[in-house]
């Protein structure tokens, strides 16, 4: 479709797709769209890849309009002016405050300097070396998992701390999988990386679910407040971890950063003491909510595609294609926002004045008929590009390449142990828009 530019007023057919995609951003702020968005998604890509949506907002569906999008350097986060609040010391709302000061809301050159601080942790040569860690955690998290549910088993210990807890078994031989198994395997991993005591760990899933719906674009006033209360809580606590590495310092991501902020108030500092608690609440949220997502996501298209299911357990399904799927048909982040740094930038053709919010939807791109033949179908064995579930450009996951090897090496592993794994009752999906996952995900052994 041709996008005018011409007065609103007099263009019947510009006023019309701004009214659609209006709703089309109304309906996806519901429970109902954000628990279901394709059918939106769809709608808004009948009239185009890019939609103005009223206020300053575009809708941002087509996946080569989002690819470009999330790799330009002419489009950024948000627009930092001079003298903004960076960290805990600034605006109103803690949480909020906290997710400014990272790096999930920075732009280069602050982007880049945050970054590097643990980029060094994150690289793709570092990673395999993580693999007998975290097969070892899978090893312990599935005989918890036989042990609760009256199968042969001995609960594991290893890595993972304390048991979890009693909410996890819903009912003889069934669990809640994203409890007792997709919340603990990613969490277990980042605190191993950073040193979190085994008994602390139990403590931050709750916290960590409360925090995230600072993300999300519609946020009820009670959800905030525990988002600021969670927030408290986690700078509380990595303050104390912070003063201990300091006493006494490991090779770990604490106290890689803790040395960085040494200087803070001096002319040698890397790292500013919000900063780096802001840091360590991102790295211990962004390692397990997406990551937790993905292995339930992946778990759920599992029994809804039994004959690739089997082949994950017999070797005749591709890992790979099938985990690419995953990321494609349900991709754990489904939406990025960008705003334009300078004057005179479009999208797709769209004007993109400054002060312009282009919701660039990564769930909607990696469905574009443009390209992916039969886009609703799982097809493991497909070719196609890269689905955009991990971003794109200065802002791609720090974490993609960790997310990928546990859910490669947990995915396989729980199959086969459970060849009889079946759905168990209604799984609930998690609030909001941003992060598509599972709050409950019952499951039976067999």
């Amino acid at each position: 479709m041709t996008h005018r530019t011409t007065d609103p007023a007099t263009d019947t057919d510009t006023d019309t797709d701004t009214t659609t995609a209006t709703a089309v951003l109304e309906g996806l702020l519901t429970q109902e769209g954000s628990a279901d968005p394709f059918p939106l998604f769809e709608r808004a890509r009948t009239l185009g890849p890019v939609l103005p949506a009223g206020d300053g907002v575009l809708l941002v569906t087509g996946y080569e309009e989002a690819e470009r999008l999330t790799r330009d350097r002419a489009f950024g986060i948000r627009r930092t002016e001079a003298g903004e609040a960076t960290g805990p010391g600034g605006t109103e709302h803690l949480a909020q405050r906290i997710i400014s000061a990272s790096l999930l809301e920075t732009d280069p050159p602050r982007h880049t300097r945050l970054r590097s601080l643990v980029s060094s942790f994150f690289a793709a040569r570092r990673i395999p070396a993580l693999e007998p860690l975290i097969a070892a955690a899978v090893d312990d998290l599935l005989d918890e998992m036989a042990g609760q549910a009256g199968h042969a088993g001995t609960p594991g210990s290893g890595t993972l701390g304390p048991g979890t807890p009693d909410s996890s078994v819903l009912g003889p031989g069934t669990l809640d999988f994203m409890e007792v198994f997709a919340s603990r395997l990613p969490m277990s991993v980042i605190c191993e990386l950073m040193r979190v005591p085994k008994e602390d760990r139990h403590r931050f899933r709750a916290l960590s679910s409360a925090l995230t719906v600072t993300l999300e674009i519609a946020q009820p006033p009670e959800a905030v407040l525990a988002a600021d209360a969670a927030a408290a809580e986690l700078v509380d606590y990595f303050s104390d971890l912070t003063a201990r590495r300091r006493a006494d310092p490991q090779d770990d991501l604490v106290s890689a950063l803790a040395t960085a902020a040494e200087g803070t108030g001096g002319t040698d500092a890397r790292l500013s003491e919000d900063e780096m608690l802001s840091m360590f609440v991102l790295l211990l949220v962004s390692g397990f909510e997406t990551t937790a997502s993905l292995l339930g996501n992946a778990l759920a298209l599992s029994f809804q595609h039994p004959l690739a299911a089997a082949g994950l357990r017999d070797g005749t399904t591709p890992l790979l294609g099938f985990l690419d799927e995953v990321l494609r048909l349900e991709a754990p982040v489904q939406y990025a926002a960008r705003m334009p740094l300078t004057e005179g930038l479009d999208v797709g053709g769209v004007p993109a004045p400054l002060g312009t919010v282009a919701l660039v939807f990564l769930g909607a791109a990696n469905r574009d008929p443009r390209q992916y033949d039969r886009p609703a179908e799982f097809d493991p064995l497909r070719t196609g590009p890269q689905p955009l579930a991990f971003g794109g450009g200065a802002h791609f996951c720090l974490g993609a390449p960790l997310a990928r090897l546990e859910a490669s090496i947990a995915l396989p592993a729980l199959l086969k142990r459970f060849p009889r794994l079946r759905p168990a009752g209604e799984p609930a999906r998690r609030y909001g828009l941003m992060l598509r996952g599972y709050e409950k995900l019952p499951v039976a052994l067999g």
